[in-house]
């Protein structure tokens, strides 16, 4: 009797163990998510299936030839997380260089410069300790032609399965010439798990 009902806790045990683990509805099979929470790997997902997208559409193809000086504009985060959406910013950026079809200006950034030393440098011009040869010369700063704008968005479902969760990375590319769109993107992550999982 002790040896059946060791047996049935167990199973009972094992059962909600797969009923509660978290996991992705989508994306890549081979990644296993730890939590229902944005985490590293989601950020590098959703950030190389829309490059991928975005060379895919040709919206990087310039006419002539050549890469486009592209400006990161405000990446909003409309999740319950306190996340840092550079995390996303950064792989979006290293997978647009290596794509060779762009190039990022740390300079113009929205809220400010991303790098302040391209700024700082050209404030000693003048400084007679400092040989005017090695210090950048005045219209050499290049002006980007793309900037790239989005939003992380969340949205929590309740199911018979446990909790849902629907992560939306959308991104927009405008040209800046002209204001308009060029391209926009969205990539979903779903995570499933039981209904005791929390999103922090």
């Amino acid at each position: 009797m002790r040896r059946a009902s060791l047996l049935l806790l167990c199973i009972a045990l094992s059962s909600c163990a797969t009923t509660t683990a978290v996991r992705y509805e989508n994306g890549n099979p081979n990644l296993k998510p730890t939590t229902l929470a944005l985490e590293y790997q989601d950020f590098k997902m959703a950030a190389q299936s829309l490059v991928n997208d975005m060379i895919k559409s040709g919206a990087l193809d310039r006419p002539g030839g050549g890469r486009y000086v592209v400006a990161i504009s405000t990446i909003i985060n409309d999740t319950t997380q306190d996340i840092d959406t550079d995390q996303l910013i950064k792989d979006i950026r290293v997978a647009l260089l290596k794509s060779g079809k762009a190039v990022i200006t740390t300079y113009v950034k929205a809220g400010g410069p991303e790098d302040p030393m391209t700024g700082a440098i050209r404030k000693l011009r003048g400084n007679d300790e400092f040989n005017p040869k090695t210090l950048p010369g005045k219209h050499q700063l290049i002006a980007p032609d793309l900037s790239l704008s989005g939003k992380i968005v969340q949205r929590v479902l309740f199911t018979n399965e446990g909790k849902k969760v629907e992560y939306y990375f959308i991104l927009t590319l405008t040209d800046l010439k002209t204001g308009l769109a060029i391209w926009e993107g969205e990539k979903e992550i779903t995570k499933v798990a039981g209904p005791n999982h929390y999103t922090w």
